[in-house]
Formats: structure tokens, sequence, C-alpha cells
């Protein structure tokens, strides 16, 4: 899972897993991830355009960071969320810059997903 490094951009993103198993395999039923394991309690991910990973030697919480992912099928993916494990933990709103919902994943990581549309 090698690319190109870039100046000053976020490279990579890591977060908790309580259950590394089904972390990925939620993400990668969602939304299409790829992933490499390095050891039983460590995975990374690619989705195509940035690289993170997934790591059991922490544990979720509330209130860090919002990572945002961009779907041009928003109510579809609101679907999906739910229909794989995750919970929607913000319903779908609309902001000036177009929609979005929150949800936690199988860990209990809030991320966001957002469309313009």
């Amino acid at each position: 899972m090698t690319r190109p490094r870039l100046e000053n951009c976020v490279d990579y993103i890591e977060f908790p897993a309580t259950n590394l198993a089904a972390t990925k395999t939620f993400y990668r039923k969602v939304f299409g991830w790829k992933f490499a394991d390095y050891g039983p309690g460590y995975s990374s991910f690619a989705d195509g355009r940035l690289t993170g990973g997934f790591t059991t030697e922490a544990r979720p919480k509330r209130g860090g960071a919002l990572v945002v992912i961009y779907s041009s099928r928003l109510d579809a993916q609101a679907k999906k969320v739910a229909a794989s494990g995750g919970k929607i933990v913000k319903p779908l709103f609309t902001f000036p810059g177009g929609r979005r919902f929150h949800f936690a994943d199988p860990s209990g990581n809030v991320l966001a997903v957002w469309s313009d549309r």
C-alpha cells in the first residue's frame, strides 16, 4: 500500500479498534476499503486516496477529530452503514455545502459521510 508522499498533507489516519475482524468487514462492505494485516492487532487500510490503520492497542473515544468520507450516494451509504453493523449517531442533515450524517463503526469510532448532491 505505497503511494507518493505529499508534503504537508494528511498522510495517514489511525483508529482504535475493539474488534479488528468486525471493523475490517464493516469498512470493506460499506466503502470497499482494502486491508493489509501487520500482526494480530493491526491492519492498515487503503481507500484509493488515503491510507490509515486500525489498532487494538488503543480504545475508541468520542470527541476526537471527525474524519469525513465523501459519497455521491449518501442515502444508500446510510442504509449500508446500518445494514453492516454501524449505528447512525446523527441522521442526515443539510448544511451550506451539502448533506451529511455521522455514524459509529463496530468499535465505536464516530465518522461522517457527506455529499454535495
